[in-house]
């Protein structure tokens, strides 16, 4: 892969801090061509599904496919393949687990699920979704990881848990607590998605960036005019979660609409 090329040609249509992965693809589409053989990634956010769409999509020689364990995962695990192959559900390398805790005595979060997973030291891209249908928790690993997690993992909160493995025909049915909303707007500047979306004031939209409360793609961000794109997700503690789903246009005052799914606590 020529880098040169990279550098000129699509560094120039995403963010600074998106250069590195745009790198990683290329390495990616490299190993494909050098080996003949496919390339199955970790887990990636739809903005990062988004971006090797974009540059894959522009090669007639690699083929690329999706999966995170169910039909409308949040996060999946991609594979990079030449034309002879035919990737399956087994290909991605993907673990299925139930969290068993006391149900009878309170409930999990989403939030103290992943913050327990993550304090065991591994990187965020081993892990995908985390569902529940209100009662049950399910959680998706990479299986290289997996058993490094289940065994040290024992305890999320008060509670005692436990991690059975569970086949694809046990996977749980997600609640869905995501709302679909349209709104007018600015800038797509994260303190401004913060104040309009929240309702907040603009000072205060720019402390919880600033203390380090709102992450975009689950990385934090601490600049103020730092620019939301297509397909981000920006977290906010305490608020909730935005991703921009599609701009639909600007008014007659310049200002952009939007498309975006909100999820607020």
């Amino acid at each position: 892969m020529d880098v040169s090329f990279l550098q000129a040609n699509v560094y120039q249509h995403f963010r600074k801090d998106e250069h590195p992965f745009i790198d990683t693809i290329g390495n990616w589409m490299e190993q494909v061509e050098m080996q003949y053989a496919p390339v199955v990634t970790e887990f990636l956010n739809p903005r990062e599904m988004f971006i090797l769409k974009t540059l894959v999509g522009k090669r007639d020689d690699i083929l690329l496919s999706f999966f995170g364990g169910f039909e409308d995962s949040e996060r999946k695990c991609a594979i990079l393949y030449p034309s002879y192959y035919n990737p399956n559900e087994t290909d991605y390398e993907i673990s299925v687990y139930e969290i068993k805790y006391p149900i009878k005595f309170g409930k999990l979060t989403h939030g103290k699920i992943l913050g327990t997973l993550m304090s065991t030291g591994i990187k965020r891209e081993f892990i995908g979704d985390i569902i529940t249908n209100g009662e049950q928790w399910q959680v998706f690993i990479k299986k290289s990881i997996s058993n490094y997690i289940t065994q040290q993992v024992d305890k999320i909160g008060s509670f005692g848990v436990k991690f059975d493995e569970v086949g694809w025909q046990d996977i749980l049915q997600p609640t869905d607590e995501w709302l679909d909303e349209t709104l007018t707007i600015s800038s797509l500047r994260i303190d401004n998605i913060i104040s309009t979306v929240y309702n907040v004031s603009r000072q205060r939209a720019k402390l919880i960036v600033e203390s380090k409360k709102a992450k975009v793609n689950w990385t934090e961000v601490e600049r103020v005019d730092f620019p939301v794109d297509y397909l981000d997700i920006v977290s906010v503690r305490g608020l909730g979660r935005v991703q921009l789903l599609e701009t639909l246009g600007n008014t007659k005052k310049d200002k952009i609409r939007l498309k975006i799914r909100v999820l607020r606590k």
